[in-house]
């Protein structure tokens, strides 16, 4: 059905989540990457990791509890390899953490062909989508993958929420091929948590097989959502549970007790996250069929892919870019009333002017 959405101008959007940040305790620049992020997730259509998503995220396990701690510094921890870079964030907020870490990344693959950045004790980065499009748009081929705020997700044949909805990202430069970066981003449940959130805000049902109740019978109702399922069965399982690896590996903790400070205090309750960036040229054959470049040999792939009958077919990342046009072609980021009046509850919480709704354009579609 057609949505109504009212056109926020980016500099009002922008202004009312910094001063939401900083209301928490927030440096400036960190109220300001937070802002970017939001603002980049919105453009591209991404509601569920929007500013909402972002300080509710904040109230919940950040700094309104114990998980992030504003004006926190990263500290670079020894490695013995040039090209991987260990961080421990000291629960800095995540998406400050997470651009720097993405441009160390790329700084190293510029140097080395390839780059990673490593982070423990980090809070949540939000959309990982994000960072891996920024990359990809910059001409590098990025990946991201983090361990979310909490364990929500039951295991495949399980009963009890062991993972988190854990996304992966990639990011892939192929603006000059199709016209936008093919960016694959997914959490590795069914929905997000964030979208059993937007569902439950405007009255709308989950899909099936996506959640379960108090009980562990699955529901489609948002609001007796408890906790979620992985999308397609073991293989979804199997993804999740690379992320807890990973963390494992770099120094995350059981992932039950992921943010949930009040037990076992010993234990470490923070998130993960990792980055990969590679440069083109450091995977490069040069063996290209016909004599084609390395870009026009993956345009050749993509439109093989596309062709023999597939032309219809959807690359990931088109949405956001359609999305992002849209927004553009208004003339300011796009949200629902329900989304409006969510952002109203933060600019009364930080003293910030209410959005009006009679003054602001919409547009539906």
């Amino acid at each position: 059905m057609p949505e109504t959405y009212y056109i926020v101008p980016e500099v009002q959007h922008n202004t009312l989540v910094e001063a939401a940040y900083r209301h928490r305790g927030f440096l400036a620049d960190e109220a300001d990457e937070g802002a970017r992020l939001c603002a980049e997730a919105s453009r591209h259509g991404i509601r569920t990791h929007n500013g909402i998503k972002a300080l509710h995220l904040d109230h919940l396990f950040g700094s309104g509890s114990k998980g992030c701690v504003p004006g926190a510094q990263i500290e670079e921890r020894p490695s013995r390899f040039p090209a991987a870079k260990i961080w421990n964030a000291n629960k800095k907020l995540g998406q400050s953490t997470a651009y720097r870490a993405l441009a160390e990344a790329m700084r190293l693959a510029d140097q080395f062909g390839v780059g990673t950045v490593s982070v423990d004790n980090a809070f949540h980065y939000l959309w990982g989508g994000g960072y891996v499009m920024e990359a990809a748009k910059r001409g590098y081929i990025a990946y991201t993958n983090c361990t979310a705020a909490l364990a929500e997700v039951v295991p495949f044949d399980g009963k009890f929420p062991t993972l988190g909805t854990n996304p992966h990202s990639w990011g892939f430069p192929t603006t000059d091929s199709v016209g936008f970066p093919i960016v694959i981003d997914w959490a590795t449940s069914v929905v997000a948590m964030g979208r059993v959130q937007q569902l439950k805000r405007e009255g709308k049902s989950l899909p099936p097989m996506a959640a379960v109740d108090k009980d562990g019978k699955p529901t489609t109702d948002p609001n007796q959502a408890v906790s979620l399922l992985p999308f397609g069965a073991h293989k979804g399982y199997g993804l999740s549970l690379i992320n807890e690896l990973v963390a494992g590996y770099v120094g995350g903790s059981l992932p039950t007790l992921r943010s949930r400070w009040e037990q076992q205090p010993e234990e470490k309750h923070t998130c993960v996250f990792f980055f990969q960036v590679i440069h083109p040229d450091a995977i490069s054959g040069g063996a290209f069929a016909k004599g084609r470049s390395q870009g026009s040999n993956v345009k050749a792939v993509i439109q093989d892919v596309l062709g023999h009958g597939n032309e219809n077919c959807l690359l990931p990342g088109q949405v956001e870019a359609e999305w992002a046009k849209r927004t553009a072609q208004a003339g300011g980021l796009l949200f629902t009333q329900a989304e409006l009046q969510a952002f109203n509850e933060l600019a009364t919480e930080s003293r910030q002017p209410l959005l009006d709704l009679h003054s602001l354009s919409t547009i539906v579609f």
